[in-house]
């Protein structure tokens, strides 16, 4: 497949000046962006994604009339992590 580009951008001193004093090294201030846009699409996805299993819990609650409370959640996340705490001590 036959790559394409981005269009081309303008930013403030500072902002350029930031982004090359972060590079590692090899690095190139493409590869940065390229590596940022690629985190950022993946990022939003993942939120998408999260919203939209919120929203279908919600309905699903609204449907089944099954709700928890964030309180109840919390006290059994927290019961689990103490548990695997033990579990990782022995």
């Amino acid at each position: 497949m036959k790559s394409s580009s981005f269009p081309s951008l303008r930013v403030e001193p500072e902002l350029r000046e930031a982004a090359e004093s972060v590079l590692r090294d090899g690095e190139t201030l493409s590869g940065l962006i390229e590596t940022s846009v690629r985190e950022t699409i993946q990022r939003r996805r993942v939120q998408e994604e999260f919203i939209a299993r919120g929203l279908r819990a919600r309905e699903d609650a609204e449907r089944t009339g099954i709700d928890h409370s964030a309180e109840s959640v919390h006290e059994e996340l927290q019961r689990r992590l103490e548990a695997r705490r033990k579990s990782a001590l022995r």
